[in-house]
This record gives C-alpha cells, sequence and structure tokens, in this order.
C-alpha cells in the first residue's frame, strides 16, 4: 500500500519544473531524486512534505503519516543557539520541557561529542549544521524521511555514517532523497527518479544501473524519431513527385494520391517524439595556458601547522609535475586546506609564504576553495566578472548566460545565486583566469551530477595539472591520477583511496 501517492503533479515556477509526474512510494522504498541544479528537486521535496501547494495534480499520504522534511539551508534563527538547545526546540512545545532527554537520545545516535553539544550552531562546520537539521527532524520520529543535499559539507567518514544509518532504518520508514552524490545514491537507494520538465522517468534501480536503463531508454527514443523523421521525408519527397506528375497528366487519382501522402507524412511527424535533451544549467569549461617547466611545485619537508602553531604534519620531499591530478587525502583537520592554502601562496609570491614550498615561475594558478570565498555575496555577477577582466557589456553577459547566469540574475547580488549557480559563476571565473596550475577545494560543492561530469572531463581534456580534495568518491575515482595521504603526521603517497575510503568507512561507524 501506497503510503505516498504523487498523481499527474505538476509545477511551475516562472518556468516548468516538471508535469504529469505520477510517483508511489511505499514502506521500504528509498527513492533517489535526480535533476539538474535548479530543475525542482527541493521543489519536490517540499510539495510533498506539504509545505508548497502544486499548480497541477494531487499528493495523497496514508492516515496520519508523518513526514520529517530535513532542507539544505538552516534558518539563520538557529545559529545563535547551542546545537543541544536547537535540538530540543524542535520537539512540540508542550513536549519540550518533559521530553528533553529525547534531545539526548538522538545526540548520542548520531555520535554528537560532549564538547560540540553546548557550541552554538553558528561556530559549528556545515557538517555538523547538517547533522543538526537531521537530528531535528529525527527527534520526532517521523513515518517518512526526506533528504535534501544531505551529504553536503559532510566529511567521507561522516557521509559513510549516514550512509550505515540510512541503510539501517525500519523497513517500515521510507526515504526521498535529492543528492548529486553518485556514490551516495548507489549506497543508499533503490529507486531512482529522474525529475524532467516533461515525462520523468522512475526506474527501481538505484543510480548507476537507473542511469545506464535511462541513457538506453534516452538513446532507443532518438533512434526512432530519427527513423520517423526520415520516413516522413520519404513520403514528401514521393508526394512532391506524384504532385508534379498528376499536374502534367491532369490525373485526378495522383492528386488524392499526393494527398494522401502527405496526410500520411504529417500524422507521422505529429506523433514523432525526440528524445529527451537536457537543458544545461550552465557549461564549465576550463582553460589550460600550458608551461614549459616539468616541475612545477617542490615541497621540501615543509611543515603544515595549525593557525596557533601546532604541527599537523611535514611534506617530506615531494614534486608536482605537469599532468599530474594529485588528490589529498585525509580525515578532517588533518591539515588538507592548510596545505593547499600555503601552495596557494607559495604560487601567488605572498611575502609570508611557507618555507619548503616553491613553484616554478610560470606558473598561473586557477584556484576554489569550498567555500567559494572569493565571490563576495554583496557583489554581483556582472561587476565580480567584470572587475577581473576587460570585457565589453555584450560579451559579458553572454559569457554569464552560458555558465546559468541568466540576465535577470546578472545585477542581483550573487548571494542570491543558488549553490549550483554560484559554483558555476566560480568555474568560469576559474576559465577567464586561463591558469597552468588548479587548486581545488572541495570543487563539486552544489554542483549537479552533470556539472560534477563536465568538471571531471574538462581537467582530462585540458590535461590540467592540479592538486585537489574532496569528499566525493566519485570525482576522486575519476579524476586522480596520484593520490597523497596524510597519515601520522606525515605525507605519503599511496597508490590509490579505496584503502582510505574503506578506513573512513570504519570510523564513520
Amino acid at each position: 500500500m501506497a503510503l505516498i501517492n504523487l498523481k499527474a503533479l505538476g509545477v511551475t515556477l516562472g518556468a516548468r519544473l516538471f508535469s504529469n509526474l505520477d510517483l508511489s512510494v511505499e514502506a521500504g522504498d528509498r527513492v533517489g531524486i535526480v535533476a539538474a541544479n535548479g530543475r525542482g528537486k527541493s521543489t519536490l521535496l517540499r510539495v510533498i512534505a506539504g509545505a508548497l501547494e502544486p499548480g497541477e495534480g494531487a499528493v495523497t499520504r496514508a492516515r496520519g503519516l508523518t513526514i520529517g522534511h530535513v532542507e539544505q539551508d538552516i534558518a539563520p534563527g538557529l545559529l545563535a543557539l547551542p546545537f543541544h538547545e536547537a535540538v530540543r526546540q524542535a520537539l512540540p512545545a508542550e513536549q519540550a520541557e518533559s521530553e528533553s532527554w529525547r534531545a539526548d537520545v538522538v545526540l548520542e545516535t548520531f555520535e554528537v561529542p560532549q564538547d560540540l553539544r553546548e557550541r552554538e550552531l553558528g561556530a559549528l562546520s556545515g557538517g555538523w549544521q547538517r547533522l543538526a537539521l537531521l537530528a531535528r527532524v529525527w527527534i520526532n520520529d517521523p513515518d517518512a524521511l526526506l533528504l535534501d543535499e544531505p551529504t553536503n559539507h559532510l566529511d567521507l567518514a561522516r557521509i559513510r555514517w549516514l550512509e550505515d544509518w540510512l541503510r539501517d532504518l525500519p523497513q517500515s520508514i521510507p526515504l526521498i532523497v535529492a543528492s548529486h552524490d553518485r556514490a551516495f545514491l548507489d549506497a543508499v537507494t533503490n529507486r531512482t527518479l529522474f525529475l524532467r520538465a516533461e515525462a520523468s522517468q522512475a526506474f527501481a534501480l538505484p543510480y548507476s544501473r537507473a542511469r545506464v536503463a535511462r541513457d538506453e531508454i534516452d538513446a532507443s527514443q532518438e533512434r526512432q524519431f530519427q527513423r520517423d523523421m526520415k520516413a516522413a521525408q520519404q513520403l514528401r519527397r514521393q508526394a512532391a513527385k506524384l504532385n508534379n506528375i498528376g499536374i502534367n497528366s491532369g490525373s485526378d487519382l495522383l492528386v488524392i494520391k499526393t494527398k494522401q501522402l502527405k496526410d500520411r507524412a504529417e500524422r507521422l511527424e505529429d506523433a514523432a517524439r525526440p528524445a529527451h535533451q537536457e537543458r544545461s544549467a550552465g557549461a564549465i569549461r576550463l582553460a589550460n595556458r600550458g608551461t614549459h617547466a616539468k616541475q612545477l611545485v617542490t615541497l621540501d619537508d615543509a611543515e603544515v601547522r595549525t593557525p596557533d602553531g601546532a604541527l599537523l604534519f611535514k611534506t617530506g620531499k615531494r614534486w608536482i609535475c605537469q599532468g599530474d591530478r594529485i588528490v589529498l587525502l585525509g580525515r578532517n583537520g588533518s591539515g588538507k586546506s592548510r596545505l593547499v592554502g600555503l601552495v596557494r601562496d607559495a604560487i601567488a609570491g605572498v611575502g609570508s609564504a611557507q618555507a619548503g614550498i616553491r613553484a616554478t615561475p610560470s606558473l598561473a594558478l586557477g584556484h576554489v576553495d569550498q567555500a567559494l570565498s572569493d565571490l563576495a555575496d554583496s557583489d554581483t555577477p556582472m561587476a565580480a566578472v567584470g572587475r577581473r577582466f576587460e570585457f565589453g557589456d555584450p560579451r559579458l553577459r553572454a559569457l554569464l548566460a552560458g555558465a546559468g547566469i541568466g540576465i535577470d540574475m546578472q545585477e542581483r547580488p550573487i548571494g542570491r545565486l543558488s549553490g549550483g549557480q554560484k559554483a558555476r559563476l566560480a568555474m568560469l571565473v576559474l576559465r577567464l583566469t586561463n591558469p597552468n596550475f588548479y587548486l581545488l577545494d572541495e570543487p563539486t560543492n552544489h554542483l549537479d551530477i552533470d556539472g560534477q561530469e563536465a568538471l571531471e572531463n574538462e581537467l582530462m581534456v585540458q590535461e590540467a595539472s592540479c592538486l585537489l580534495v574532496s569528499h566525493d568518491r566519485s570525482f576522486v575515482r575519476g579524476v586522480g591520477n596520484r593520490f597523497w595521504q596524510i597519515e601520522n603526521r606525515k605525507l605519503i603517497e599511496v597508490e590509490g583511496p579505496e584503502d582510505f575510503f574503506a578506513a573512513a568507512s570504519e570510523d564513520g561507524r
């Protein structure tokens, strides 16, 4: 019996997000929702939760069903609350005092360290804030769970913990999760919905297998469409020949036959449906100006320390060479981002650059950090790009539109862009910088699956040299050709990421 049923559901917000969507969700279902940035995943979850009315169709829920909806963003009013208090206040007012012990139970379940429980959420990492949102929902024992990009900002150990926790949920509790994390979707889902403006497709398969099935259907439909259009063209050519013969001979029969052929061609064309073509959320392209240098960066037993001076690790003698795509592996707090920052300072020639890190003078740096801090929320896309690069307004507007920043958003504050739009804006700036070496710290944050795959492809097609940090297992596997791991206060080279992933999995349990 369906616990949640969507019938002919449709939503239009400026543009059509989805239409005529049918979906039944039963106990035991683990549904992954996949779509490009801005194509309606969050909107669909809000409709299912009852927070937004659909423009078309209906949502029915089993009598008495309670739905827990974990949204992407934390409400500003929660940031000043201590972790424990933020979770406790999610209880109904009549229970908040007498059943405050439930907050302790949830925090124990989520393995929140004691020293974090009384710290304000605003002072904690984005990963802990996301777990706080989940804890606020879970404290009320929902019958169904909706998760919107739950792995954003989580480190690998916490992602693996979340995967295990979701797999251990009672079968009576259905899960609907919108995510761009391919490995996570494969780990926790058994059904996949590809959300589309028209003709969304659902498969009783996890993401990777569902995608193969979807691509096969799309390819089959495209082949059928091409066959139908070719047949229609042949009918029209035959009709044209008969029409000429009929005019010259004065034959009424040939005139009738000509009309019949034209009618058949029109019916065939009207019935033909082209395969779905995904509307791009914005192109991602990179550049590589090249360099004759073979060794780009030299690490000569450099020390990586915390801001207060505590030693995190020593690099030993290491080199980054042309064509290297080095993935930096290590647990949260081990110093990955610190090393990226030190290499950035060495390339930029900052006066306080770390001893033991040298960059070849010909390096032109392309850098993106996980917070996209080079893009100020108060700035506008036009100003942010125009200040860095000398383009006329028409060219600048065309570049922004190509990156997925429409005319209506180009003069608005960057803080009003979606996470995906902001990430694509950062990638545009990265390309226009025309670097020959990339430093990328969590570059796939907020990028949809198409964007992640486009970035992977560009790094390899451009033969880019880079040092990168990522918790996205699919991205790491697809891009890396060398792997450095921080372990026991040393930087060591390892053959691949799988042992680290397995260890992180154990840490998450």
